[in-house]
């Protein structure tokens, strides 16, 4: 069976370039051009991977992603975007978005990233489905997470990067490791500095003092480490 890919843009010229694409490499395609269709589209039809600009009438691609990670729904997600902002891509990446890519880009640079989430989100490691430190309780298949008993809203791009610490742990991951490992060795977006954006946010939800942190520490010059 074929995989399915839903592409959400309303841009003519770049829906059907991609329609053609995809269907070249034998994939089924559903396409829409509007966001709220968009989310409707991936709700009822279970794609495999999702297409998904940022400008879109009626509902943004923020707001899509958005919804459907709130739901649970871990469907690979590309962003497309004619923004080049790296808060942009961030905020994307933040909210559950697996790869961002900025407009004009050729289609061989999107199939290769294409691939590389492909293969990323089917080689997760799986071993790891719940952890517990300090007052703070994760469950890797859920997805869910709470601090004293109360939810925290962590994304699915933090519990990958937790988990990896946590798979890891007392073991110091460089920067270049999160890229490989979270991003694939294909990824040319992520920087370093965004690496270091994300461990930020992630302190200032699970640390109770995210500036002089106890769980995720830095070590100068290389990367961080998790203890409990």
């Amino acid at each position: 069976m074929s995989k399915k890919v839903l592409i959400v843009e309303d841009d003519p010229g770049i829906s059907l370039s991609l329609k053609d694409e995809f269907e070249s490499l034998g994939y089924t395609v559903i396409k829409t051009d509007n966001g709220q269709k968009g989310l409707t589209i991936a709700r009822q039809e279970g794609p495999d991977l999702i297409i998904l600009d940022l400008m879109l009438p009626v509902m943004d691609g923020y707001d899509v992603c958005r919804e459907l990670r709130n739901e649970g729904n871990r469907t690979p997600i590309i962003m497309l975007t004619a923004k080049n902002k790296e808060i942009d891509k961030v905020l994307g990446l933040e909210l559950g978005a697996d790869d961002y890519v900025t407009k004009p880009f050729s289609l061989r640079e999107l199939m290769a990233r294409v691939r590389a989430v492909l293969r990323r989100t089917t080689e997760r490691i799986e071993d790891i489905d719940s952890y517990c430190f300090g007052q703070i309780e994760l469950d890797f298949k859920k997805y869910e997470a709470t601090k004293r008993g109360e939810k925290m809203d962590l994304t699915p791009l933090q519990f990958q990067m937790l988990k990896l610490l946590i798979q890891k742990k007392r073991e110091v991951i460089s920067r270049d490791e999160f890229l490989d490992e979270i991003w694939g060795r294909d990824n040319v977006l992520i920087s370093h500095r965004t690496i270091d954006s994300h461990i930020a946010n992630i302190r200032r939800k699970i640390e109770d003092d995210p500036y002089h942190p106890t769980h995720i520490l830095s070590i100068r010059g290389v990367g961080y480490k998790f203890v409990d």
